[in-house]
């Protein structure tokens, strides 16, 4: 579970994931805010999967586990 951050602009809404850098939008309202934060959280776990794959088919020794913070 991630913290979806919301600031009020004159625009509308900026909108980032507290967790991660990187994975930020914005939107008109800030129900369009939350579903543009969902896709960009998407694409980001999406691209990082990728580079993942591409070490992995690299040769990199890579260990991959669930983490739990509980």
């Amino acid at each position: 579970m991630y913290t979806a951050i919301y600031k009020k602009v004159r625009s509308g809404y900026l909108a980032w994931i507290e967790e991660i850098p990187g994975v930020n939008t914005q939107g008109a309202s800030r129900k369009e805010a939350r579903a543009n934060l969902a896709d960009a959280l998407s694409e980001f776990l999406i691209a990082r999967r990728a580079l993942t794959k591409r070490a992995r088919s690299r040769g990199a020794s890579i260990a991959r586990e669930r983490l739990s913070t509980a």
